[in-house]
């Protein structure tokens, strides 16, 4: 782990139920490290949505759908047949949704031996890193999130209209009321009150400023892990460099609010 961002938790057992202050504990230590890692975890579908429900309602994904029998639970897979994996790029999930996801609890059972780790990068790191005049020029300017380009690439014979939505550039968080960037770089479309080329070329710079390796951690998944992370401060990014072996689980996400 590393001083921004991550903490390794063990001696908790997640597919059982959990005490009040297990899940006390547990939420302190998210809004402490901003994404939680846990080991040897095996998970059913029934277990993964109870532990999701200690935090908050379930938010479906209003992208894909989820399995059967559980809509709140969607499935994470690639292997030899795939032509591109969820994530393959750095992103907060659904910051196109009115109310984003305040988080996301990913498990998965199947790894590669080698690859499929994931890169988690602190939006608390990244917006304290600026100089007081960058911070001053974007706290007030909000932005449009689009995922409309995304999904149509993807599933072109699906006739649906993904949502869109403005929210500011500079949130606060809601618990620990600390700034950070709210900002991710595929679904921002414009920002306001700015020329094209203006907003382009800021959209440009913060893509390049959140990738910082100072502002992150590298996770290495093993089966049966599970990876926690609060979307609202955190940006992360699935790599893909296991083709052709399999890397599968499933995600259920907690619902979050409106940024402010």
């Amino acid at each position: 782990m590393t001083k921004p961002i991550g903490a390794v938790v063990s001696g908790v057992a997640l597919n059982e139920p959990l005490s009040n202050k297990v899940v006390d504990e547990l939420h302190s230590a998210l809004m402490e490290h901003q994404v939680l890692f846990f080991r040897n975890q095996p998970m059913d579908h029934e277990s993964h949505e109870r532990l999701g429900r200690y935090f908050g309602e379930l938010a479906g994904h209003s992208g894909v759908g989820g399995i059967e029998g559980h809509p709140n639970v969607v499935k994470i897979h690639a292997d030899a047949d795939s032509k591109f994996v969820a994530g393959e790029d750095w992103h907060m999930d659904l910051s196109e949704d009115p109310e984003p996801p305040m988080g996301s609890i990913l498990y998965l059972h199947t790894v590669p031996p080698v690859g499929g780790d994931t890169l988690f990068a602190s939006m608390y790191a990244a917006y304290d890193a600026l100089s007081p005049a960058m911070k001053a020029f974007i706290d007030p300017l909000t932005a449009v999130h689009d995922s409309n380009h995304i999904y149509r690439e993807l599933f072109p014979d699906v006739d649906k209209k993904y949502p869109t939505n403005t929210h500011p550039l500079v949130r606060t968080h809601p618990v620990t009321k600390r700034k950070c960037l709210f900002f991710s770089k595929s679904k921002i479309i414009r920002i306001n009150g700015l020329t094209k080329p203006e907003g382009e070329a800021l959209r440009d710079f913060l893509a390049h400023h959140c990738e910082n390796p100072n502002f992150q951690v590298r996770f290495r998944w093993e089966p049966h892990s599970i990876a926690f992370w609060d979307n609202r401060c955190t940006q992360h990014f699935a790599t893909w460099d296991y083709f052709p072996e399999t890397r599968s689980g499933y995600r259920v996400s907690v619902a979050g609010d409106k940024p402010y």
